[in-house]
């Protein structure tokens, strides 16, 4: 955000980020605010490998003092941050009169006061923190995981809260507040945590809606664009094909979505909304990045209109499936610390009925289409060259199904993990969801079996 307010050519953050504490993480902004791409990334590593001896002033930080170049914005850009996503609240009487209270943990990061300022400037009640987790702390010690991503394990203390409290609705940020993870607690007293996908379903319902309030010339729909990675639920893709807009599929991770972003931005179009399944989502162009904050209070608005519909989050994502078709996702990963298992596993995949051939069938499944970013190749095309940006140094095949089915198997960038992401998308009608969780399950046992082979390959599965 500071980049793109400021006008800057580059911004570096540290950050604990969702790894485990030993590690941190390292994001370098570019001057359009977005995360590198190439080829800016080859550049820095390629500095990086032709000064790896410290230059021998470089401890020495007296050169610091009194230095010119020297300033500490925050307090400025934490203003022009809180008014800019003001701009995306719509309904602040309806925040005021509200009911509702919610839970909010920032799992020892540092979103607390971000949260709640955020809340302030919707005019939300502020949520109530959990204690123990609200402070930064990079020992993390009351979870094993600093990941909301992970599901229950990371919101139990939440739980607690929300229970003691009456309390229907939980937020939690990971420790550098860009990720969100959403709970609300069902009628049977249970705690739903809404998947990624399925939180990304809610908010870009929303966001189009607030839009259309605000726009009720017709044709202006034809500039309206939201963004999702290819991993990611197709939801979208179905929600823009009836209401209009655009839809666009990105390689993994929020570089490319904000990249993405701010080049349709520039050539004057509206970019509503971007989205990744692993919890992370862009509510305001304001940021091209995912940002766990503005996400936080944007859902709570978004809660504070259903209730006076007399509708849950659960509901109303109920109904967004039966208006535009039920999306059903599976995703998990195998453990795998041999690299060439790794590279003969897809391979094989490559070479599957002789040589330079794909599976064309899965189990009982039929394989009707195949898209291989790290070989170029996608069979839907004319000339069968991929349209994403393709890599050799990574391993990303998709395959689409006759039943609906799309399946994606990748390498994970930073973990010795074969990733995989399963969805079932059917049209408006064919509503009986435990039924399409059935078949998915099936397909996902299927590619399991004969696209993996953990057995013969060796590989660790999962573990809950």
């Amino acid at each position: 955000y500071t980049v793109s307010h400021k006008k800057l050519c580059a911004g570096i953050m540290v950050t604990a980020s969702h790894n485990p504490k030993e590690d941190n993480g390292y994001k370098v902004y570019w001057d359009n605010g977005a995360q590198i791409i190439s080829p800016h990334d080859h550049g820095i590593a390629q500095a990086i490998e032709e000064n790896l001896e410290p230059w021998p002033k470089s401890w020495d930080v007296s050169l610091l003092d009194g230095c010119s170049f020297i300033h500490d914005p925050y307090d400025d850009i934490n203003k022009a941050y809180f008014k800019d996503i003001k701009q995306h609240c719509f309904h602040r009487n309806l925040n005021k009169e509200t009911k509702l209270k919610f839970v909010h943990t920032s799992v020892h990061g540092v979103g607390h006061q971000f949260v709640q300022s955020a809340f302030s400037a919707f005019d939300l009640p502020l949520p109530l923190a959990v204690a123990e987790q609200k402070d930064p702390d990079p020992e993390f010690p009351t979870v094993k995981y600093p990941n909301p991503e992970e599901g229950k394990g990371v919101l139990t203390l939440c739980f607690a809260l929300a229970n003691k409290e009456g309390v229907k609705t939980i937020l939690a940020n990971d420790p550098d507040a860009d990720r969100l993870a959403v709970a609300e607690k069902q009628e049977s007293g249970e705690w739903k945590v809404f998947s990624g996908n399925e939180l990304g379903a809610l908010l870009g319902w929303w966001l189009f809606k607030c839009w259309k309030m605000q726009h009720q010339n017709a044709s202006a729909v034809k500039d309206v664009y939201m963004l999702a990675s290819t991993v990611s639920s197709k939801i979208l893709r179905a929600i823009a094909l009836k209401e209009g807009f655009h839809f666009e599929e990105t390689l993994t991770g929020f570089k490319w979505m904000g990249n993405r972003a701010k080049q349709l931005m520039d050539q004057g179009k509206t970019v509503l909304f971007a989205f990744e399944e692993a919890i992370g989502y862009m509510c305001s162009p304001a940021v091209l990045d995912k940002d766990g904050v503005s996400a936080a209070a944007i859902t709570a608005e978004l809660d504070c209109y259903l209730a006076t519909k007399n509708l849950t989050l659960s509901q109303k994502l109920k109904a967004i499936y039966e208006e535009y078709g039920y999306h059903i996702t599976q995703a998990s990963y195998f453990i795998c610390h041999d690299p060439n298992t790794i590279k003969e596993l897809f391979e094989r995949l490559r070479n599957y009925n002789g040589k330079s051939t794909y599976p064309n069938i899965c189990g009982r499944f039929e394989v009707t289409g195949v898209r291989d970013l790290t070989a170029d190749y996608d069979s839907s095309q004319p000339d069968k060259k991929a349209i994403l940006p393709t890599s050799r140094s990574s391993q990303m095949i998709t395959f689409t199904f006759a039943n609906g089915g799309v399946a994606t198997l990748r390498t994970s960038g930073t973990e010795p993990k074969i990733k995989y992401y399963a969805e079932l998308c059917v049209p408006p009608g064919n509503s009986d969801p435990e039924q399409l969780k059935k078949e998915l399950q099936e397909l996902v046992s299927a590619i399991e079996e004969h696209f993996f082979e953990p057995g013969k390959n060796k590989l660790v599965r999962k573990s809950d």
